[in-house]
């Protein structure tokens, strides 16, 4: 900023003034008549201006001033931009953070439905293969005449005593139906063996192998009760075995 010096301005206008009330009295008085002419400049101007180290402060002061305006816009132009830049950020990262959701949750819907799809198709494998095994076992049991199950029981038993207990078992755990299946403990055949697959140890073919089922039980109520009439009587007592 240039500083301008009050008191010459003044000086300049007092000037001006003076010549202007010379040049008016010479044209309207008499020649040879003196003109008083007056010092405005002296009179109003230059008395109220301010002088030397005063106008120097003053001066100073309104420059101080502008200074300070300018660095207060600044400040306010620099904060303005930088909550600008803060709040695209802001927004930015929200933008980001849903878009990640939104794939997150994608993936999570898609990896659900393929567990379901595969669980769906795992099940129907499973029942598929067991309804099989009993239809397979159904045509082996039909094709054996009636009563050869229990034949072939009083067989492998051998003393009667000992099969009419194992027949007493048999005939409320199954009913003599060697593809019997509990469908809520899972256990199967003659002697509802828990798991049924306990009877793979007397014959891979114990789902259709009335014969390989009651190997396995005659041995089972032997080992753990002495015999089967030893089991019928805990039998009785428990309602199982």
């Amino acid at each position: 900023m240039t500083r301008i010096s009050v008191r010459g301005v003044a000086v300049a206008s007092a000037t001006a003034v003076t010549a202007v009330g010379a040049v008016v009295g010479a044209a309207s008085g008499s020649e040879g008549k003196t003109v008083q002419t007056v010092d405005v400049a002296s009179a109003t101007l230059l008395a109220d201006a301010p002088t030397g180290a005063q106008a120097q402060s003053v001066g100073d002061g309104i420059g101080r001033q502008a200074n300070a305006q300018q660095v207060s816009a600044d400040t306010a132009a620099k904060k303005a931009a930088a909550e600008a830049a803060r709040q695209k950020a802001a927004a930015d990262a929200q933008a980001k953070a849903d878009a990640d959701k939104a794939e997150a949750d994608a993936k999570a819907a898609a990896e659900k439905a393929a567990a379901e799809a595969k669980a769906a198709k795992d099940a129907e494998t499973k029942r598929a293969s067991e309804q099989a095994s009993r239809d397979s076992a159904r045509s082996v049991l039909a094709s054996v005449p009636a009563g050869s199950v229990q034949d072939i029981a009083r067989q492998i038993v051998g003393n009667d005593t000992q099969f009419q207990c194992f027949s007493q078992i048999v005939t409320r755990e199954s009913g003599w139906d060697y593809t019997a299946t509990n469908s809520s403990s899972g256990a199967y055949g003659l002697v509802q063996a828990l798991p049924g697959s306990k009877m793979a140890s007397a014959g891979a073919d114990w789902r259709t192998n009335p014969a390989t089922q009651v190997k396995w039980g005659l041995n089972y109520m032997n080992s753990r009760y002495g015999s089967p009439c030893g089991a019928w009587s805990f039998w009785q007592s428990h309602h199982w075995y």
